[in-house]
């Protein structure tokens, strides 16, 4: 009863939080900034198109759960793994040259104390400089746009059943000779109960921080004035806000044996978007031995339409995604190494593919 009473009071407090933000208005879609925020560069966690923020553990719950950081190995070979390590690189929008890298590091603090540590890159590849005499990039230099946020978490068990992780995560995003910086926290808890401990509930409440503000000197201009002289004004940018969103997961694991060998999983999820429409959607898995899972899932929102045109569209994504892990052992009884890949469908690009490797030391 003790621990409900804590998810209760947290699924209340976050609620409260994000609608005093006008959660879920769509009038506010495209007033917020930073939208990279809510782009998932993971490999498993983007196999369930994002739905098993009540599942999700290790560096992967960074991303949208951090109290699952504190169960990091489990469900692994290696489930006494005191680190873990991850890479991952994703082909976004397949054909539009946009990829997103990640790097996750997890350190073991304790018995019940998990330190984590990522950074996550957004490229565009290179981008021609243009000017108001060469509108066309005609000058013949080139600039790259980065994105690039560092997160550092810390997540605890507070008993078999209760984990709690917060997350604090320097924004940067520099385009040429400007720049804008931030800072992003987040929160989360997950509960775990059941007699295979295999009924999961989550709440995450994501990216609540500081307003960023596009500074440089990109953004001064020379303008004539008389007696051939010239004034240099300088335009002010507008502040944005962070893509403030709130998850509320529940999973369920069913044993198909006695020894665990087969187990079946379901997630499903709901997020609400403070500057954007909301998501609802879940997943399945199956996983053998630990060794091999595959997963798929559909996450819902207004605007997906399968008739609809490019024009009226409000996502590129239709909603479906698909992965597949394979992990062995690098000794038997000890390190091992797991490969994941993921697909989401997109309507017009060639899809979302990741690809990524986790190490379990």
């Amino acid at each position: 009863m003790k621990h409900i009473n804590y998810i209760i009071l947290f699924s209340l407090c976050a609620t409260l939080f994000v609608a005093d933000a006008n959660a879920g208005n769509t009038d506010r879609v495209g007033q917020a900034g930073a939208v990279e925020l809510l782009l998932n560069p993971w490999a498993r966690s983007s196999g369930f198109n994002s739905m098993n923020s009540a599942t999700v553990q290790g560096i992967e719950a960074m991303r949208l759960n951090a109290g699952g950081l504190a169960r990091m190995g489990l469900g692994s070979l290696n489930e006494e793994s005191k680190t873990q390590v991850l890479f991952a690189s994703t082909d976004y929008l397949g054909g539009s040259g946009v990829t997103l890298s990640a790097f996750g590091f997890g350190q073991r603090m304790g018995e019940s104390g998990v330190l984590g540590l990522n950074v996550v890159s957004m490229s565009f590849g290179e981008q021609d400089v243009t000017t108001i005499s060469a509108p066309e990039g005609g000058t013949g230099a080139t600039f790259e746009i980065q994105l690039l946020n560092l997160g550092i978490s810390y997540a605890r068990s507070f008993s078999n059943s209760i984990h709690v992780g917060f997350v604090g995560r320097i924004v940067s995003e520099s385009i040429f000779d400007v720049t804008a910086s931030g800072m992003a926290f987040d929160m989360g808890i997950q509960y775990v109960t059941g007699p295979h401990d295999n009924v999961h509930f989550g709440v995450s409440l994501r990216n609540i921080g500081t307003p960023m503000q596009f500074n440089g000197d990109g953004l001064s201009v020379k303008l004539p004035v008389e007696s051939g002289y010239n004034v240099t004004v300088k335009n002010q940018a507008d502040r944005f806000e962070l893509p403030s969103v709130l998850n509320i997961g529940l999973g369920y694991d069913m044993h198909l044996d006695s020894a665990d060998r087969h187990v079946l999983g379901f997630v499903g999820n709901f997020t609400s978007n403070a500057f954007n429409k909301d998501y609802l959607g879940g997943g399945i898995s199956y996983t053998y031995n630990k060794r091999f899972s595959v997963r798929a899932a559909y996450r819902y929102e207004d605007g997906l339409d399968g008739d609809l045109d490019f024009t009226e569209r409000t996502s590129e994504f239709t909603g479906l995604s698909a992965g597949v892990s394979v992990e062995v052992p690098i000794k038997e009884g000890g390190p091992s190494i797991g490969f994941d890949y993921a697909y989401r469908a997109t309507a017009s690009y060639n899809n979302n593919h990741t690809i990524g490797v986790r190490l379990n030391l």
